[in-house]
């Protein structure tokens, strides 16, 4: 009898914690547009992000095929060198991640393996491995950077999407901003802002494409767009906090990544105006019949 009076002070206690709970994240957080999951039904979980990452990756490497044709190459070998290169990328950062916590990998694997854990030392063998496969496939790289700068936006404008889906891209506050993240004040889209930007530049690169440029200048534009858009929205982002005494403070991590793209940009730009007339895209040796 006092068992069952227990239980039942214990059940009435915790209906009142979680309906309190719920009325302060609804005053809290009201009408947060954050759905970071898309389907969750038992075991079955959806994330929003993952999704939209997959969708951005299929449309771009759809939409490679037509800028191969473009840039005068052969597309079945530039979607082999595109899918090698993400594989890759995905395979190493992993590897990298398990070697460098192999500990925390025994005693939870799944948990270890759905950590984010693309790193400037995964980058650095993903780019070796590229430059390898495409002298494997015969594919000269400038004009392959080329073809790849639009579907290289565009996948950045569905990674966008995805970032503001689940609210994980927070800017500054703002009185006339959105509510995109778990914070639940107003504050700048900068996710919306990117992706937008993200889809004007795939249409652009496109475009210039079609005008065929000398090799590298479409993607020395694209490398440029991508900097100067990311230095400039990390002003309408939450500032980074760096740990006491880091060298690296004097700017965000994206302003330093967007310094190195901005640099890379101006280097083919460079490259592409030394270049002959006679490397153009219509009148290379791996030119297929459009």
């Amino acid at each position: 009898r006092h068992t069952r009076l227990l239980l039942e002070v214990a059940r009435s206690i915790s209906r009142y914690t979680l309906a309190r709970e719920s009325a302060i994240t609804q005053t809290r957080y009201p009408k947060q547009a954050v759905y970071p999951t898309l389907l969750h039904l038992g075991h079955l979980y959806l994330p929003t992000f993952g999704l939209l990452a997959a969708l951005g990756l299929a449309c771009a490497m759809s939409l490679s095929l037509r800028t191969a044709v473009l840039c005068a190459l052969p597309p079945d070998a530039l979607w082999n060198a595109g899918l090698f290169t993400i594989l890759f990328a995905f395979v190493a950062s992993r590897l990298l991640l398990v070697a460098t916590n192999l500990r925390s990998f025994l005693a939870a694997p799944l948990l270890l393996l759905s950590v984010p854990s693309l790193t400037a030392s995964g980058l650095f063998l993903t780019l070796l491995a590229t430059l390898v496969s495409l002298r494997r496939r015969h594919l000269p790289l400038l004009p392959t950077l080329d073809a790849w700068a639009p579907p290289a936006t565009l996948l950045w404008a569905f990674l966008a999407v995805g970032h503001l889906a689940e609210g994980s891209d927070p800017g500054l506050p703002t009185p006339h901003g959105l509510r995109t993240s778990l914070a639940g004040y107003r504050e700048h889209p900068v996710a919306l802002y990117a992706a937008l930007l993200a889809f004007v530049f795939t249409a652009v690169l496109f475009r210039r494409l079609r005008r065929h440029p000398r090799p590298g200048a479409t993607a020395a534009l694209g490398l440029v767009l991508a900097g100067a858009t990311q230095f400039l929205l990390t002003f309408l982002r939450l500032p980074f906090t760096y740990a006491p005494g880091s060298p690296f403070a004097s700017l965000d991590p994206i302003q330093w990544v967007a310094f190195a793209l901005l640099t890379a940009g101006c280097a083919l730009f460079i490259a592409a105006a030394t270049l002959p007339a006679e490397l153009s895209p219509a009148r290379h040796p791996l030119a297929t019949e459009a």
